[in-house]
């Protein structure tokens, strides 16, 4: 059996596959299909500082190879977290990752800061793809100077390992890691959701109660590996790959082209012990290669 230990920063996996944020609930819900143990971390659903109640339905909409979703970050805030569910899931044998969102810099960081107090949770994934209420509800992710705002108030109030998901909504990806990683990033991930739009022609009307919604699943695959691709020949840190990935095989396509660790995302809708399976193949695949240590396909491509 191969080595499947990778490393995030100071942040160890015992294995490269992760599971996204939005997709696995707090984990708590995912323990009868696939031992935590397993992974080589879980990432929980969005948190943000203060509760919020998430769109009007519908916020759910299949399409071709994917779905599209506009669920809005429904949660119960970041002081319920600490309180109701961090215990319940502080002792799971896997890293537990937190992914954090905000409306402004100074939002981000107080967030941050309360899991920052959090002993048992190792590191954040900052959501950059939210709308920055002070400038007209534009995405920080989507510019340099929005991404480097959010990126240098949170380094300033977490000393952890911070990874940032990249919104794959922009003209150059590359810049924006580029200037993650020189506001302290400890690593990123990519891609977030690709902006895209569903119509009932019956009702004429979309799909979705807010008008579009973020496209997942293995429609957007084939952007993201390119995606993961560029940004990892731009930047020296890490880069956790995700977007479409439903088996081995695909985990193993993101390695290739240089992500260190992956996430497995809408999969976990369609089989819940997915996750684990693509755990297990790429073990299998690396024995059939006769790989004796899994950092030696990252970036071959």
């Amino acid at each position: 059996m191969a080595n499947l230990t990778v490393k995030l920063s100071a942040l160890t996996l015992r294995n490269p596959v992760m599971t996204a944020s939005g997709t696995f609930g707090y984990g708590l819900e995912f323990e009868d299909f696939v031992p935590m143990s397993k992974l080589g971390g879980i990432i929980v659903k969005g948190t943000t500082l203060l509760p919020r109640e998430g769109n009007d339905y519908p916020r759910m909409a299949e399409t071709a190879s994917g779905m599209l979703n506009c669920v809005g970050l429904q949660n119960k805030g970041v002081r319920y977290f600490a309180d109701s569910i961090y215990p319940q899931i502080k002792d799971m044998d896997t890293n537990v990752i937190v992914n954090v969102s905000g409306s402004s810099p100074e939002n981000y960081a107080e967030c941050a800061a309360v899991i920052e107090e959090l002993e048992r949770i190792p590191a954040i994934e900052l959501n950059i793809s939210c709308p920055n209420v002070k400038d007209g509800g534009m995405a920080f992710g989507v510019t340099c100077e929005g991404a480097a705002s959010v990126v240098k108030a949170v380094r300033k109030a977490y000393s952890k390992t911070l990874i940032v998901k990249l919104s794959p909504n922009v003209t150059n990806i590359a810049d924006i890691a580029r200037v993650v990683e020189a506001e302290g990033a400890d690593a990123v991930s990519l891609i977030n959701t690709l902006m895209g739009m569903s119509i009932d022609i019956e009702r004429r009307s979309s799909r979705l109660s807010i008008g579009t919604g973020g496209l997942s699943g293995p429609a957007v695959k084939p952007v993201a590996v390119r995606m993961v691709h560029q940004v990892a020949h731009a930047v020296k840190i890490p880069v956790v790959g995700l977007g479409g990935i439903m088996t081995a095989e695909d985990a193993i396509e993101f390695m290739m082209v240089g992500a260190t660790a992956v996430e497995v995302g809408t999969a976990n809708f369609i089989d819940p012990a997915v996750s684990g399976k693509i755990v297990e193949g790429i073990n299998r695949w690396l024995d059939s290669h006769k790989v004796k240590d899994i950092r030696e396909i990252i970036g071959v491509v």
